[in-house]
């Protein structure tokens, strides 16, 4: 199991606060979205390393390869395929 695999399965319904506190889930709400925006970060740098091309990248992800490359091609440029590449 990976590092980010026992995170998310730390993660427990138990932990998600009720909906009777607005404040609160909002709070989670960001939380995760933070979470999962940078473990997709770290999925494409890593793929990108191991020679993904941005069709394999944008599928993993279910979007498009423009979508894919969009979000993540400035920050990994020179770490892996470019859209010309691939």
């Amino acid at each position: 199991m990976t590092e980010w695999t026992a995170t998310v399965y730390a993660l427990t319904v138990a932990e998600v606060p009720q909906t009777d506190d607005p404040s609160a889930a909002f709070a989670a709400v960001v939380a995760l979205r933070r979470l999962a925006d940078r473990m997709e970060r770290e999925a494409v740098d890593e793929a990108l390393a191991r020679g993904w091309t941005w069709q394999q990248v944008a599928q993993a992800l279910g979007v498009s390869r423009q979508a894919a490359h969009k979000r993540h091609a400035r920050r990994t440029r020179g770490r892996g395929a470019t859209q010309e590449d691939r």
